[in-house]
């Protein structure tokens, strides 16, 4: 079995190669839907009790992902713990197992916190790639934590052309930090920085908006943004949880979600916007899923008026597992990490 710590993980993951691996695994879906496997997953709320901690959640995440040679199941056990940053640590905490379903032997074991950073960055470049504007010159992130970096990293590795990036986080002070850490750590991106402490400035002139918070209601209205705006929504994993509002849901040409079965319970924009009397979107006016846009089943036209485009991102176990089993197969073959019997 190799052990592959987060440092080893990071010297071999790329985003291209995250998003080639979940784009084949799409494609494999869309070819083989029997062949991948992801039941649901289990979700225990943490803290729920506690005056000290703020609460979270655990989760395990299973798949099983057969190439037509072999099988591999692929395990992630993820403990979001909202409190971290001020710990300096991720607020997503993982760890990913892979195992050899012919002989039951366990491959690798993984951290799983620079995976799921990539994995959920990787989901929001495919999006991106096929419905933002290919002319696309200005991006705003929105919330500027940990998953922030390779959401944006993904976005310019399918929109190099990108030039300005507008930054917002609750805490000004964050969105400095960011900046100063991405020029370091991302120094083939030649962009612009600006920190804007008010969103609607942030937001204004973007063509691609990318949002990572843990907000309650809805961030901006459909006016406040461009009427060709991409927007990926990364955050909002709960029902109680909403950064995208009923304006722009509803001002949406096309609304796609990486996972329809888990977005019916974790999707909280999009649950919101269903059951509030108020707001005429419902869940059958769902454009599709990711797998329909890389299957061609939904075609948009970028070079038409395409209008605003949404994808909401609440994340599966196979987008891990591909990406995961990768980077196994790749530590496997070159000899890196830790080999234990």
């Amino acid at each position: 079995m190799q052990i592959l710590d987060i440092n080893t993980v990071k010297k071999q993951l790329t985003m291209p190669m995250a998003i080639s691996a979940i784009e084949d695994l799409l494609k494999t879906q869309g070819e083989h839907p029997t062949w991948i496997k992801t039941p649901e997953r289990l979700v225990i709320p943490t803290f729920e009790d506690s005056n000290k901690n703020t609460s979270g959640s655990h989760l395990s995440m299973p798949s099983v992902v057969f190439d037509g040679d072999n099988e591999y199941a692929v395990v992630k056990l993820v403990t979001i713990c909202p409190d971290n940053p001020k710990r300096n640590k991720p607020t997503t905490m993982a760890t990913i197992t892979v195992s050899d379903n012919k002989t039951g032997e366990m491959l690798a074991f993984l951290d799983g916190v620079y995976i799921t950073q990539v994995r959920t960055a990787a989901l929001s470049g495919i999006a991106t790639k096929y419905l933002a504007n290919p002319a696309s010159s200005a991006v705003a992130v929105i919330g500027t934590g940990g998953m922030a970096y390779e959401q944006l990293n993904a976005i310019l590795t399918v929109r190099p052309n990108i030039k300005q990036v507008n930054l917002w986080n609750r805490t000004t002070e964050t969105a400095h930090e960011f900046q100063e850490k991405f020029k370091q750590e991302y120094p083939q991106w030649q962009v612009d920085f600006e920190v804007y402490e008010n969103i609607e400035r942030a937001i204004k002139d973007a063509d691609i908006i990318n949002l990572a918070t843990r907000a309650t209601k809805g961030l901006f209205e459909a006016a406040q943004i461009k009427p060709d705006a991409h927007i990926n929504a990364v955050g909002a994993y709960q029902p109680t949880m909403k950064e995208v509002s009923n304006s722009v849901i509803e001002a949406s040409t096309s609304v796609i979600i990486d996972d329809a079965e888990g977005g019916l319970h974790e999707a909280g924009d999009l649950i919101q916007a269903h059951d509030d009397i108020n707001s005429t979107w419902t869940w059958d006016q769902l454009t599709g899923t990711l797998n329909d846009l890389v299957n061609k089943k939904i075609s948009i036209d970028l070079s038409q008026d395409k209008g605003i485009t949404l994808f909401k991102s609440v994340g599966a176990a196979s987008f891990d597992a591909a990406v995961a089993l990768k980077v196994a197969q790749t530590a496997q073959k070159e000899g890196l990490g830790r080999f234990v019997e």
